[in-house]
C-alpha cells in the first residue's frame, strides 16, 4: 500500500471484540489475508471467529495498513458514560444531593477529614493507616444532605480511585500543608479531570509544624489548578481534621458549587446505580454497597447486577439504619443477592423475577459465547509474537474481603509483570480461605494470597500438610513485595563474569585431548587457580578450557602477578592446539539472583 492511499484511509471504528471476518470487511481487504497474517503470528482463527480491540490493533499494525482503530461510539458500557447519563436527568428531574469523591496521597488526611465531618474515628481501625476500600457516608450540613466516598490512598489502588472519581460530581482533593503535592496527588488530579468533575483542594493539617499553604497553592498552579484568588477557578479551602477548623466552609463550598451544576436525576424511572464494594456475611450472604444514581429503591423490588440478580430482602443506610426506600445520590446497604456481583458493575431494578431470571441468562450465554469463539488477548498474541522469550508463571490464588479488593490486588499484581515473568490467576473469590481453596492452589502449584480474610485452624492444618503456600495480609502493599519476591524466584539468575588476569603464551609444552599446559608472561592483573579461561587468537576465541594449577618453575604456586612468568595446566572438554603468541584470559563465572 503506498503512502498516498495511507493518507487517504480514515479511522476505522469497531467493537470491543468482533469476528475476524467483520474486521476484514471493515478494513476493506481479504479475509484471507487477514487470516494468514493471523496464522503468521501464531494465532489460529476462522472467518467466524472472534478477537479483542487490542489484537485487531497489532494485526493491523502488523499489516503496515496505517489505520488507527476506535471503540465503535455506541459502546456506552464505560463508567463515565454511565455517569454522564445519569447526570442528564428529564424534565421532571429533581434536586439531588452532590456526590463527592475525597482523594489524594496516603496520608494527607482523607479520612482523618470526612471522621471530622461525620464525627466518627474510621482512621485509627484501619490497617497500616491506609482505607483499604471504596466507603460511602451521607451527612447532613445545615438542611441539606451530601454523600462523601472515601477513596484508597495507596498506589496499588490505582483503580478504586479512579472508579470513585467516575462515580462523584465533585473531588476533594487533599492535599497536607506540610508535605506538598505528591505522586497520588497529581493521580487523584489526573483520575477527576478524565471523569470532568469540579474540583475542590482542602490543604489539610494547616495547624501542623512546618505547614506552608502557599507553597501548596505555588504546586497546585503549577499542575493546572490555579487558585481563585491567583485568578483562577480552583476554590482552595484550608482545614484542619484536627481542631475542625475549616470544615463548615468546606461544606459550604460543596454545596455552593452543587448549586452551580444544578444537580438532578430522574425519580420517576427504575431505580438503578452503581455497585461500589461486595462481600459476603456470615448469615446474611451476598452483601453489596451500592449508589443510587437514579429512581428511587425500595425494599422488595427485584435487582439485576451484571450476571446476578436478586431480590431486596433488607436495605440500609451505611451506617446500619433500615430504609425503606433510597433516592438519587443515597449509598445503600443491600442483601438479598444470589450471588456477589462484580466491583463497578451497574444494578438496575426489572419489574419481576422471571425477568430478572431471563436478564441474567441472557447475559450469561453472551460472555459463554465471547469465551467460546476464541477470542485472542492482545496479551496472548504478544507473547506469542516475542515467543522467543519463556515466560515463567506464578499461579496465584486471590481471596479478599470484598470484590473491590479482589480487583485492586489482581491490578496490582499485574503490574509486577515484565517479558520474563507473569501473574497467573486461577482462581479468586470473597471470604475467608476454605478447603476448595486449598485442593486448587494444590493441583496448581499455586500461592494463596488472602487479603483481609482469614484462614480456620482445620484450613490451617490442612495447608500445612499438604504443603500448600497460604500468605495472608492486612496492608496490601506487604502483599505485593511478597509477590514481588516471589517472582523474582522465577527470574533466570544473571551471569556475571570477573576478568582476573590475561597470560601471553611463550611456549606450549603438552597437548592432549583434554590437557594443555602452557607458559607465558603475565600481561595484566592475576591468574590464580582454579578459574576459568578464555584462549583468543587475534580477535577470534578459539575455545574455552578450566586451569586447574598456576606454576612459577617447577613449584605450584596460589598466584602470578603481572609481569611474572608462569605455567598454566588448562583442562579442556576438546583437544585445542594453542600457539605461541595466544592469549589467555582467566576468569570467573556466577550466577547472581535478580530482583524485580
Amino acid at each position: 500500500m503506498t503512502d498516498s492511499q495511507n493518507e487517504t484511509i480514515s479511522t476505522i471504528q469497531i467493537d470491543e471484540t468482533m469476528t475476524v471476518g467483520t474486521l476484514a470487511e471493515k478494513l476493506m481487504i481479504p479475509v484471507t489475508k487477514l487470516i494468514a497474517e493471523l496464522m503468521k503470528n501464531g494465532v489460529m482463527a476462522t472467518v467466524n471467529e472472534r478477537i479483542d480491540f487490542d489484537t485487531a490493533q497489532i494485526i493491523v499494525d502488523e499489516l503496515g495498513l496505517g489505520v488507527k482503530l476506535e471503540h465503535a461510539s455506541e459502546d456506552d458500557t464505560s463508567l463515565a458514560k454511565h455517569r454522564t447519563s445519569r447526570k442528564q436527568a428529564g424534565k421532571n428531574g429533581q434536586v439531588r444531593p452532590p456526590v463527592v469523591a475525597v482523594m489524594g496521597h496516603v496520608d494527607h488526611g482523607k479520612t482523618s477529614l470526612l471522621d471530622a465531618i461525620r464525627e466518627s474515628d474510621t482512621a485509627k481501625g484501619e490497617a497500616g493507616g491506609i482505607t483499604q476500600h471504596i466507603s460511602a457516608y451521607q451527612v447532613t450540613h445545615g438542611d441539606r444532605q451530601i454523600t462523601f466516598l472515601d477513596t484508597p490512598g495507596h498506589e496499588a489502588f490505582a483503580a478504586l480511585r479512579e472508579h470513585g472519581a467516575q462515580l462523584t460530581d465533585l473531588v476533594i482533593i487533599v492535599v497536607a500543608a506540610d508535605d506538598g503535592i505528591k505522586p497520588q496527588t497529581l493521580e487523584a488530579i489526573r483520575f477527576a479531570k478524565k471523569a470532568d468533575v469540579k474540583i475542590i483542594v482542602a490543604i489539610n493539617k494547616i495547624d501542623k509544624e512546618g505547614a506552608d499553604q502557599n507553597r501548596v497553592k505555588q504546586q497546585l498552579s503549577e499542575n493546572d489548578l490555579m487558585p481563585e484568588e491567583w485568578g483562577g477557578d480552583t476554590i482552595i479551602v484550608p482545614v484542619s481534621a484536627k481542631t475542625k477548623e475549616g470544615m463548615p466552609a468546606l461544606l459550604d463550598m460543596v454545596l455552593l458549587v452543587a448549586d452551580v451544576e444544578e444537580l438532578k436525576a430522574d425519580i420517576d424511572v427504575p431505580a438503578a446505580g452503581l455497585v461500589i464494594e461486595a462481600h459476603m456475611e456470615k448469615g446474611r450472604g451476598p452483601i453489596v454497597t451500592a449508589l443510587v444514581e437514579a429512581g428511587v429503591l425500595r425494599q422488595g423490588q427485584y435487582v439485576v447486577a451484571g450476571t446476578t440478580y436478586g431480590k431486596v430482602r433488607t436495605l440500609e443506610s451505611t451506617n446500619s439504619k433500615a430504609l425503606q426506600e433510597a433516592g438519587p445520590s443515597t449509598p445503600v446497604v443491600i442483601s438479598g443477592f444470589r450471588e456477589l456481583p462484580e466491583f463497578g458493575d451497574e444494578f438496575r431494578v426489572v419489574a419481576t423475577e422471571k425477568l430478572a431470571r431471563t436478564t441474567v441468562a441472557d447475559r450469561a450465554r453472551g460472555q459463554s459465547r465471547t469465551t467460546a469463539s476464541g477470542i485472542s488477548t492482545s496479551g496472548q498474541l504478544m507473547q506469542v509474537i516475542n515467543r522467543n522469550i519463556k515466560l515463567q508463571e506464578l499461579p496465584v490464588i486471590i481471596k479478599a474481603d470484598v470484590k473491590g479488593s479482589v480487583t485492586s490486588v489482581i491490578d496490582s499484581l499485574k503490574t509486577l509483570e515484565n517479558e520474563e515473568v507473569s501473574i497467573r490467576v486461577i482462581g479468586s473469590g470473597v471470604g475467608n480461605i476454605n478447603e476448595t481453596d486449598l485442593h486448587l492452589a494444590h493441583s496448581g502449584n499455586a500461592v494463596i494470597y488472602g487479603f483481609n480474610v482469614q484462614m480456620p485452624p482445620t484450613i490451617k492444618r490442612q495447608a500445612g500438610r499438604d504443603k500448600v503456600r497460604v500468605r495472608l495480609f492486612s496492608i496490601i502493599y506487604e502483599l505485593i513485595e511478597d509477590a514481588k519476591g516471589e517472582l523474582s524466584n522465577l527470574l533466570a539468575p544473571e551471569i556475571v563474569e570477573t576478568e582476573l588476569g590475561r597470560l601471553v603464551v611463550k611456549g606450549v609444552f603438552k597437548t592432549t585431548k583434554t590437557e594443555v599446559i602452557c607458559g607465558g608472561e603475565v600481561s595484566k592483573g592475576k591468574l590464580t587457580a582454579p578459574a576459568l579461561a578464555r584462549i583468543r587468537r587475534g580477535k577470534e576465541t578459539i575455545g574455552e578450557a578450566e586451569v586447574m594449577t598456576v606454576q612459577k618453575g617447577p613449584q605450584e604456586v596460589k598466584e602470578a602477578v603481572e609481569g611474572d612468568m608462569c605455567g598454566l595446566q588448562l583442562k579442556t572438554e576438546s583437544k585445542i592446539e594453542l600457539e605461541e603468541g595466544d592469549h589467555i584470559e582467566l576468569f570467573t563465572r556466577e550466577t547472581v539472583a535478580r530482583k524485580l
